[in-house]
């Protein structure tokens, strides 16, 4: 039967209705209904909430019953797997006509619940059961999710705890969330949304509400689908998995859903939106972008400071293209840096939005808002003010809010801490300083994880954690002026002991009796200090005793917080003398610093030099020495205590070797030049090798294709090892590519303006009939046929020559087209005008017998290659006309036909 049902889930999975992506979130959540008819056993009621798009055509996903599957967390294993009939269904919608100022408020914020219900018993167990229903699909385009969003499906389970958290936690009633979830959240805009839930659990001795819950924002599951289904349920591409597939043996749990970057499940909207973890709201600013955004929340239940359940809500939440009206202000400024104060509309309303400000001292100012409605504000004095701000829009919509700016500057909240472990309760201190009055009022939240009570109104409470780790501390105080600041402080470690911190765990100390010195060990922490063995040693139960070992010791050290120990130890070694090696002599390159090494035991040091040299610290082990002399001699005494002993090692400084590689030079493209290297060495190298004549002379001959440094590095054997290096820059000058012009024709009379380049100079030759043999611009008239030879050249003298032929015709102007033309042929291959004495071509066109335009040109020189669409046309005539302006302005238009030639 498991097969048949497998294959048939498997064949519906290709069905297009049943994998319609239409679902927008869910809740899975239980009620304890008392013992169960068998003894160890107990009742509850299941109940699956599902979203399901309001505006869907296809029943696909419209079910009557489901299929819950649930499994012992235990081992993993399926318990049971029962079918949940639809009990109730409910249309929740935003309605646009609730709020007539939000600009273009969103239609299609609609959810169609249903709910499915049924009844289980389970035998009470350790671990508890998780009970699951998977489902797809979602719908497409999630902005925060990894497209395509509609290939995830979701999975929704709930987890009913066992004896292992507390005895009574399996008589548990899940938290329910808050139903009130059609509502408009505007993009870029401040929002609002309600993720409060409800538990009705009563401790069964005092039968008050005994759990408490804090929220926080986290991941979705995906489940069934097409290549989405869970950890490889029997039913790989259902749209409805029956059974669901099992919990991920490693985690537990179910496999996240893919969110697009920068989104997380811990910041599904973005950075700029967060969840209260005491009250559930989630609020802040929307992401820029409209479209749909699955959002999950966790709702950790404690009972008596012990977590027995998370319960989840998964929910698209649509972030429309609308835009509202309202006046946002914090319900409290505090200013308590300076007298000029910022003010800003927390909510982005439409273009064209006038802020109206009273500042509460007499002043008032009107703003046109562009962005945020921001404003500044230099108060005279300091105090408290009542600021009002209205927001009009057309002369229609208005809203307005008023807040107390307390501007008292110089209020700055702080407190210490006294104390780490967890057994005792921890000390906190106010430290706040204030300029106008005092801190008057006190809120601490201590971030203690296990508890939904740590929050305290003293001046300088205590508080005892219940779990060890990093905590972070918030204080918010407020003055007796109403100014509020609030200070965080993060990575407070509560430990299982108090902490110790030594100077040093391991020291030395000389006992060259009668020679005997005493030594101070120094220990830091809270609390009582102990020292052991009491031999040898004075004012043991202090953090700073003095002990004279004979011999190495051990002193372990015990610090007593109330109650809370911990042991360090510090061990003194005991010598006679001081060993002292201050290194072999050697020698290094003059100007250099080295670092000196001695090989000691000595604690303490001091260093000189003959002659006198730089040493970057005479007192410490390892100095830094820069020699200035040929021969330098470091001496070095070393101590411990009262022993000491000195030594010395000389340092023989040997002067760099000498590089030049000889003045930079710039040449032709294509040219050589010859370097000139010199050198105070005894071998060199040159690189880049590829463009020499050799690396192995001194003055090779280089010939780059491209500006390149050549490097020249010497070396020396007199004893300094290291390589010295000189550069020379070839720059080469880039090809030059003279161009006098096309050739061309005139008539007789024509001025002709010849207009040369290729470089920054250029000359002609001959200078005959032109205007200016020096310009690159120049005027011929030519009395008959001409050519010029242009030279284009740099200063450097690199240059390329250039030739431009000229024919004068002692006629009219005209425009003259060939009646023939080959385009396979080497000669006469192009059917193009020859123009005379036009110095503008308005057109050249070329048409087949059917009147259609085959070719057509503005420019001197192009003609048809007889050729249409990449295709060799046939033989036959064509017909072209030609139109262009001459020399003095007149116009010359002329038509005729050509024969094509194969």
């Amino acid at each position: 039967m498991r097969k048949f049902a497998s294959l048939l889930c498997l064949l519906m999975g290709f069905s297009i209705p049943l994998m319609a992506a239409h679902i927008r979130g869910g809740e899975m959540y239980y009620q304890y209904l008392g013992p169960g008819s068998g003894s160890g056993s107990s009742r509850y009621l299941i109940t699956l909430k599902l979203y399901i798009d309001c505006f869907q055509n296809s029943p696909g996903q419209l079910d009557n019953e489901v299929p819950f599957t649930i499994f012992d967390k235990a081992t993993g294993q399926q318990v049971m797997n029962v079918r949940a009939p639809m009990v109730r269904e409910q249309i929740i919608q935003y309605d646009p006509q609730s709020n007539p100022c939000i600009t273009n408020a969103p239609l299609d914020v609609c959810y169609r619940l249903r709910y499915y219900s049924t009844e289980v018993t389970l035998n009470n167990s350790a671990l508890g059961y998780m009970i699951s229903f998977q489902r797809c699909c979602r719908i497409a385009g999630i902005q925060n999710l990894v497209a395509p969003s509609d290939n995830f499906g979701a999975t929704y389970f709930c987890e009913i705890p066992g004896t292992n958290a507390l005895p009574d936690a399996y008589r548990n009633s899940s938290p329910q969330f808050n139903p009130d979830d059609a509502i408009a959240v505007c993009f870029g805009s401040y929002f609002r949304f309600d993720f409060s839930a409800v538990d009705a659990d009563r401790d069964p001795v005092t039968n008050q509400l005994s759990d408490s819950i804090v929220y926080v924002l986290c991941e979705g599951y995906t489940g069934g689908g097409p290549g989405r289904n869970s950890q490889g349920g029997s039913c790989f591409n259902c749209p409805s998995p029956d059974p669901a597939a099992p919990p991920n043996p490693a985690t537990g749990t179910y496999t996240p859903i893919s969110y697009r970057s920068p989104y997380t499940g811990s910041a599904p909207l973005g950075l700029n939106a967060s969840i209260d973890p005491k009250t559930g709201l989630l609020t802040g600013i929307a992401p820029s972008v409209e479209g749909q955004y699955v959002v999950t929340a966790c709702a950790y239940e404690y009972r008596r400071g012990v977590l027995i359940n998370i319960h989840h809500k998964d929910i698209h939440i649509r972030v429309a293209d609308c835009i509202p009206l309202a006046a946002a202000l914090a319900p409290n400024y505090s200013f308590c840096d300076d007298l000029l104060v910022t003010f800003r509309n927390n909510q982005v309303n439409p273009p064209g939005t006038l802020h109206i400000w009273d500042f509460g001292d007499g002043s008032k100012r009107d703003t046109v808002a562009v962005i945020d409605g921001e404003t500044l504000h230099p108060y005279a004095t300091a105090g408290s003010y009542t600021v009002k701000l209205i927001v009009v829009l057309a002369g229609q919509c208005i809203d307005s809010t008023t807040t107390i700016a307390n501007v008292w500057p110089g209020f700055k909240a702080d407190f210490d801490i006294t104390g780490s472990c967890i057994l005792l309760p921890i000390q906190f201190t106010d430290r706040t300083t204030a300029s106008y009055g005092a801190a008057s009022k006190w809120s601490w939240d201590f971030g203690d994880e296990t508890s939904s009570s740590d929050i305290s109104a003293a001046q300088h409470p205590g508080w005892k954690y219940g779990s060890t780790g990093l905590k972070t501390v918030r204080l918010i105080v407020e003055s007796n002026r109403g100014c509020i600041d609030t200070i965080v402080k993060n990575n407070i470690e509560v430990k299982d002991r108090p902490t110790i911190t030594l100077a040093f765990a391991d020291t030395l100390i000389c006992s060259n009796r009668p020679v005997q010195d005493t030594l101070q060990l120094h220990a830091s922490g809270t609390g009582v200090f102990s020292w052991t063995p009491l031999t040898d040693i004075l004012h043991a139960n202090t953090p700073d005793p003095l002990v004279w070992p004979g011999q190495t010791t051990t002193y372990q050290v015990t610090l007593n917080e109330n109650g809370c120990v911990n042991t360090a130890a510090v061990t003194v070694r005991t010598i006679d003398h001081v060993s002292l090696n201050a290194g072999p002599d050697s020698t290094i390159c003059l100007t250099d610093t080295v670092r000196l090494q001695p090989v000691t035991d000595a604690l303490y040091f001091s260093w000189t030099s003959n002659p006198a040299s730089p040493i970057s610290d005479p007192a410490i082990r390892n100095p830094l020495v820069s020699p200035v002399s040929a021969s330098t001699r470091y001496t070095v005494t070393g101590s411990v205590g009262k022993c000491a002993a000195t030594d010395s090692r000389e340092l023989f400084a040997v002067p760099y070797p000498i590089a030049n590689a000889g003045p930079d030079t710039t040449i032709c493209f294509d040219d050589t030049a010859r370097l000139h290297g010199s050198m105070v060495a005894s071998r060199f190298l040159w690189a880049p090798a590829n463009t020499l004549s050799s690396v192995a002379v001194l003055d090779p001959l280089a010939f780059p294709r491209q500006t390149t440094a050549y490097i020249f590095r010497v070396n020396d054997v007199l004893g300094c090892p290291k390589s010295v290096y000189d550069t020379v820059i070839v720059t080469v000058r880039p090809e030059i590519h003279a161009f006098a012009g096309n050739d061309t024709s005139i008539v007789a009379g024509q001025p002709l303006l010849l207009q040369g380049r290729g470089a920054e100079f250029i000359e002609w030759t001959p200078a005959s009939y032109l205007s200016d043999t020096r310009s690159a611009a120049t005027i011929a008239s030519l009395p008959d046929h001409f050519t010029y030879t242009m030279r284009a050249f740099t200063q450097e003298g690199c240059f390329d020559l250039d030739t431009i032929n000229i024919r004068v015709f002692k006629t009219a102007p005209d425009i003259y087209v060939p009646n023939a033309f080959r385009p396979s042929g080497t000669q006469n291959n192009l059917l193009r005008p020859i123009p005379v004495g036009i110095s503008r071509m308005d057109y050249f066109r070329v048409y087949n017998r059917w009147g259609q335009l085959v070719f057509q040109t503005t420019e001197h020189g192009k003609g048809w290659d007889g050729r249409l669409n990449g295709q060799l046309q046939s033989t036959g005539t064509f017909v072209w006309m030609v139109q262009g302006t001459d020399y003095t302005g007149k116009t010359i238009s002329k038509k005729g036909s050509a024969v094509l030639i194969r």
